[in-house]
């Protein structure tokens, strides 16, 4: 009977999280071997979406969202700086419309200070007329830790790591099902020469995927698997150049962040993502969807010309809970919870998983005793 080869530490899933956590393993002695599904990495939630370094207003003190986000916001701005990854801190204004909405500005003041970002401030609408000439409101919230980075770039220098730490990529290699054994965790591989491996550890960072590869794993207890919904977001582009040097949010919709401008490292602008509960994962972009985009757009920059939009792309976002659950947050599983040893599950990384890779990363490390 052939042999099983015998691994150490496997992660699987080659987003920006999948590889910050393997990076961090890797970086702490554990001989790590990722596999990803797909023929590169960071080709599918990592590469769909605003590339935003989030300061971390939005989510519940307390949260593993706010916790990361704050602590893996700081950390990537160092590590940008340290390793030349394309980045800036633009700051970004989250802008109130009308009187009505400056409650929410308020709160969010209150909620940002709670989290740790104490460097946001309240502006009155003739302020930001001045910050921002083209933008109108009645009121904003300045958050100057909000920035945008090159995605791909962070994704190749935490590649590099991996690599100078003594771990592997393995591209094209799906996990197609899973048996919990004592002391290790089987795996059978897909892809061009199909294989089983055993491993001490076993990291599902599957993004979209995560729910089915737990599911697919022999002896797991199945209530440790929690809900999955699909939230798609599109983003149309800006024919022209961008009105503004920051980044423009309004106030937030259930289950996003709202339509917001961005303005990405070539100073190119792209709105979105807006939120559409669906059962499939779909990337067409409805050029249709745009008609939403200019109502809520001209709320805070009424001077958008007619016909200034164009089909970008769009994203899903995996989340735990669905249109009326709230915000939901990261659920990060240790084997306390997973109930084996060497079985820790990443379910629901959505917004601000980027943000918070290198803190989520982290956190496993410590879930796993390194």
């Amino acid at each position: 009977m052939r042999e099983v080869p015998k691994l150490d530490c496997v992660v699987i899933g080659g987003g920006v999280v999948g590889l910050a956590v393997a990076r961090e393993l890797a970086m702490a002695g554990r001989e790590v071997v990722l596999l990803e599904a797909e023929a590169m990495t960071g080709s599918i939630t990592s590469a769909r979406n605003s590339e935003v370094i989030h300061a971390g207003l939005y989510y519940p003190t307390g949260s593993l969202k706010a916790e990361l986000c704050v602590a893996g916001r700081r950390r990537l701005y160092d590590y940008c700086g340290e390793r030349h990854v394309p980045h800036r801190r633009c700051g970004k204004l989250v802008v109130a419309s009308d009187e009505k909405e400056v409650a929410y500005l308020e709160k969010l003041l209150k909620q940002a200070r709670a989290n740790g970002v104490g460097d946001c401030r309240l502006i009155d609408g003739s302020e930001l007329a001045r910050m921002e000439p083209r933008i109108e409101g009645f009121a904003a919230l300045v958050s100057p830790s909000t920035g945008i980075v090159d995605g791909h770039r962070l994704m190749e220098a935490y590649v590099a790591d991996i690599e100078a730490h003594g771990g592997a990529i393995v591209l094209n290699s799906p996990v197609l099902r899973g048996e919990l054994l004592p002391g290790a965790i089987r795996l059978a591989i897909g892809g061009r020469d199909p294989v089983e491996i055993e491993a001490t550890l076993v990291v599902n960072a599957g993004g979209l995927d995560a729910w089915s590869i737990s599911e697919s794993i022999a002896g797991l207890d199945r209530t440790t698997v929690p809900e999955r919904h699909y939230a798609k977001g599109c983003y149309f582009s800006l024919a022209g150049r961008a009105p503004t040097q920051r980044l423009i949010y309004p106030v937030p919709e259930p289950g996003g962040l709202g339509v917001h401008l961005t303005v990405d490292l070539t100073g190119e602008a792209r709105f979105g993502p807006d939120v559409e509960w669906v059962e499939t994962i779909d990337y067409d972009v409805d050029p249709h969807r745009s008609d939403g985009f200019y109502a809520v757009i001209r709320r805070y920059w009424p001077g958008l010309p007619d016909g200034a939009l164009q089909p970008a792309y769009s994203g899903m976002r995996p989340k735990v809970v669905g249109p009326n659950g709230g915000s939901g947050d990261f659920v990060i599983q240790g084997p306390e919870v997973t109930g084996h040893a060497g079985y820790v599950a990443l379910y629901g990384i959505e917004s601000p998983g980027l943000t918070a890779s290198m803190a989520i990363g982290a956190r496993v490390r410590g879930l796993v005793g390194e």
